[in-house]
This record gives C-alpha cells, structure tokens and sequence, in this order.
C-alpha cells in the first residue's frame, strides 16, 4: 500500500507562486505618476511600487518597507534622476521622520494633489461636481503646528530614554533637537526636552509628553507611575524657565500641576477665547483654523432671525462664532466632557442663545428634545469615519443650507451622495490646508435645498 502524503497539494492558477518581495530589498525604479496620497507609483514585472518621496518623471533607488500580493511599499533611498519640481527638504529629519511626507514637493503642488485627491473622491463616489469650486485655504507652510506628541521609550537594556518623533512606517524613534512645522515658542521647549527627560531620576515612567500653544504653552506629562518629588520639581522648574504650564496625566484625565491653570485660543469675530484641556481636540493650524471659521461664516451665512444647528461640536469651535449672528445655536456633541466645556466657553464669552446638548451622534437624531422645531442652517464637523447615519436624516430637520467640514474626502463623497438623495445639490467645495507637508486632506462643502 502505498504511503500518504500529508495532504493535497495545488498546483496555483497561472503557474508557481511568485516570490515575495522582501523587506528591506533595494529597487531602481521610474516613477510613472503620484498616488492620491503623494507616493510615487512605478509598475516592475506586474507588480505596483508605491514609494514614499519620489516624483514623477524621477529615477530612484527605493527599499522596500513591506510587500503583499502585487503591491510593494517602499521609500526613496537615494535619487538617481530627480524631476525640476523637487525642493531640498527643509527639514534635515524628512526622509526619516513619520510626521511629514510632502516636504520634497513645492507648496502649491501640494495644494493641487489635496485639489485633485478631493475633485477625485466626489466624482468617482458620488458623480457630484459642485457649482462653485473655491480656492484652497492656506496658512504659513512651515511653522504652523501648535500641538505636538514627542515619543518616549526606556530602553531597559541600555538603561536609556529614547525621545523624538515616530519614524516613517516604523516604531522606531527618531532623536530630534528641532521640528520646522512646529510654531516657534515651542521649538526651545522641543530642544531641551530631551536632556530633562533623560535627567529625571525616574525616565522609566514617563510614558509620552505632548506640547501646546495657545494663549500659553503647556506640557503634558503622561506617566505612567508614580512621580518622585525631585522629578516633579525638576518638571515644574524646566516649565517655570520656559514659561509654560505643566500638566500631569496619570490615569485619570490631565490636570494642571498648579491648580486653576487655563490653555486656550482667541477666534474672531468677537474676540472669543476658547478654554481647552490637553487631550481635547483642537485644531493644530491656529491660521488655517480661523480662515475656516471665517469661510463658514460666509458660506452658511446665519441670519440674526434663524436657529442654527452644530453636530460635531467638540469645544465650540464653530459654535461661539455662530452665536454671534444666529438667534439660536444648538451644538450637539457625543462626548460629555467636551459638552461641558463647550457650555463654559459659550457661559464665559457671554453667548446666551448657545446652548449644548450630548448625543450619540450614530442614532437618528429627531426624536431628540433640543432638535423640535426644525433648523435654518445645520453644520457638521464629524471625525474621519463620517456622519452617514447623521446625513440619513438631516432632511427631516428643514435646513435649507447644509455646510459640511471634513477631514476624509472619501467619507465626505460618500455622505455627499446620501445628501444627494434627500433633495440636496452641491453649491461649493474646496480644499483646507490644515496640514502642510503632509498628504492629509481637510475640506467644506456647502449643500442647499434643491
């Protein structure tokens, strides 16, 4: 009898299985055109490169960062044959640092890949063109970043503190004394973070810092153990010198080391001071950031008689400036504590017509006491996942103006189609450019009653 193999073998369709490409493997390849998020794509016996600092019409030498099936990462190792748009980077951390991919390309061909990215994403998801399209918001390209994670890794086999920026398509850590996107009264703090750091007497438990700017700096602290007194002093000293706010997380929610400390930003129209916490979302460009403000205001333009509806609301960012010109703002948030520090600010700015509700904001929203009455105008602000269920009934609230902020073109296509089927047309689009040197794509839309 004869003996069993261990199992049926196939043969795959098409011939043998094609070897994998391996990681860290070197390629000599011609960049053919750019993907929507900035990568060079190159095409190498049936397979697609998308490489990470490559241009069209360049000649590259890429390593491969990973590989499956017909599709092969990589990320420019040395240039071969550079195409007339490249810049130097301004940054000596580009190629290696995660935070920015763009830098090689020149600003307004940046700006014009974010354009193409979004006029992209509504017409192939959604077939919509909008009647307008308008210009792209823009700030300073460089030294525009108010907020900032710095990594921290003990190394318990060196016995050392790692500190710096993620690296590119790795957990590796990048050591850093300077970052060209960050804004300026936090480029000593970044410097000489790295020495404090080192110097505590207990670095194993830090955990990570992050910086802010606003109408103060500040630095986070998350550990996570118990902090000694001498660590605690040497913190609030090295804040003391940089005059910043230093403020501590362990596992509960960030609190200020000196008690009544506040971070905040101004926005106009109304000179309004918003108060955020650490860990609350804000926007890192404080000029792009006012520019959409403003832009909002303009395209949903609020009549002193109409009642005006905030999804999405977080702090208040769109809402205050609202209130200004509505008769009534409802701004509607699914995280508590944001809803109550909205509520504050509209309280300390004087806003009385404000008014804030929570609401989980993935459930039809009708019913809800604070939605009766309908709305003039609705604005929506929702994460990067969307607000389908929102969009599905927004109709049943009567808005003739719908202006929507996004930071997914591909979530904001797919939404824009739902509006579509209740009776909306397009009216304008464009581009944000909260996030120069990156491939992040942000944009407004604004709908009307057809």
């Amino acid at each position: 009898m004869a003996k069993k193999t261990g199992g049926l073998r196939f043969q795959p369709a098409g011939g043998t299985r094609a070897v994998q490409v391996p990681v860290g493997k070197k390629q000599t390849l011609s960049i053919e055109r750019l993907a929507g998020d900035g990568r060079g794509i190159a095409f190498v016996e049936g397979r697609t490169w998308f490489v990470s600092g490559a241009l069209p019409g360049e000649r590259i030498q890429a390593r491969v960062l990973a590989a499956r099936s017909q599709v092969v990462e990589a990320r420019t190792e040395q240039v071969l044959e550079a195409s007339a748009e490249r810049r130097p980077e301004p940054c000596a951390y580009a190629r290696v640092c995660g935070g920015c991919s763009l830098q090689h390309m020149q600003p307004a061909e940046q700006q014009q890949l974010k354009q193409r990215q979004l006029r992209e994403q509504l017409g192939r998801q959604a077939g919509l063109e909008p009647r307008v399209w308008a210009d792209a918001l823009s700030g300073p390209e460089l030294g525009y970043r108010r907020r900032a994670r710095i990594a921290v890794r003990w190394d318990a086999k060196t016995r050392q503190l790692e500190v710096g920026f993620r690296a590119a398509a790795s957990q590796a850590i990048v050591a850093i004394d300077s970052c060209v996107v960050l804004v300026q009264p936090l480029q000593p703090l970044l410097a000489a973070l790295p020495a404090l750091l080192r110097g505590l007497e207990k670095p194993q438990a830090i955990g990570h810092v992050e910086l802010f700017h606003g109408s103060a700096s500040a630095v986070l602290v998350r550990h996570t153990a118990v902090l000694g007194e001498t660590d605690l002093a040497a913190l609030q000293a090295f804040c003391q010198q940089h005059a910043a706010q230093l403020w501590l997380q362990g596992a509960d929610a960030p609190q200020p080391y000196v008690a009544g400390e506040r971070l905040g930003y101004r926005l106009q129209p109304g000179d309004l001071q918003l108060a955020y916490r650490p860990g609350d979302f804000v926007q890192v460009n404080a000029a792009v950031n006012q520019a959409m403000v403003d832009q909002a205001l303009e395209w949903l333009a609020p009549q002193a008689h109409e009642r005006v509806l905030d999804l999405f609301c977080g702090l208040g960012n769109f809402a205050l400036p609202l209130a200004g010109l509505a008769r009534e703002v409802v701004a509607v948030e699914g995280v508590q504590a944001m809803v109550e520090r909205g509520a504050q600010n509209a309280q300390d700015n004087g806003l009385a017509n404000l008014h804030f509700f929570q609401a989980d904001l993935s459930k039809p929203l009708l019913d809800a006491p604070w939605a009766q009455g309908g709305f003039a105008a609705v604005l929506l602000d929702p994460p990067r996942d969307g607000a389908f269920e929102v969009v599905r009934h927004l109709a049943g609230l009567g808005a003739e103006r719908l202006l929507y902020v996004s930071c997914n073109p591909a979530t904001l296509a797919r939404d824009s189609a739902e509006l579509l089927a209740q009776g909306y047309r397009l009216e304008r689009a464009g581009m944000l450019d909260m996030f120069p040197q990156t491939a992040h794509v942000e944009a407004m839309a604004l709908f009307v009653k057809a």
